[in-house]
């Protein structure tokens, strides 16, 4: 199992309030939930009025194709030029995947 997370700092310009902030904020975080199915929350500068920390993961099975889609979500943030990107971060995780001892795999143990 491959986990993609990526911090994205990004600058709203011209915000002169939290309300104003928060409202950018909002749009972009919603609009790449919509977009790629992505967990996506604000996760620093909450308390600032132009710069916010945004964090974004997804989980799959190919690293090329997981990592991709993070790097497509951050392409998509500069191209709505509702905020300036100013850095990103992104990890990428390989969990291993074992089978639980007690399950044969025989789809007989469900039926009825």
């Amino acid at each position: 199992m491959i986990v993609v997370a990526a911090v994205v700092e990004i600058r709203i310009h011209g915000s002169q309030s939290l309300k104003a902030k928060r409202g950018v904020v909002r749009s972009i975080t919603q609009r790449l939930r919509n977009r790629f199915n992505l967990s996506v929350a604000e996760v620093g500068g909450q308390q600032t009025w132009q710069r916010a920390e945004l964090g974004l993961s997804a989980v799959g099975g190919d690293r090329s194709h997981t990592r991709g889609l993070i790097e497509r979500a951050v392409e998509f943030v500069e191209e709505l030029h509702l905020a300036e990107v100013i850095a990103v971060d992104i990890e990428v995780l390989d969990l291993p995947y074992e089978p639980h001892e007690d399950f044969s795999g025989d789809e007989s143990d469900f039926e009825d």
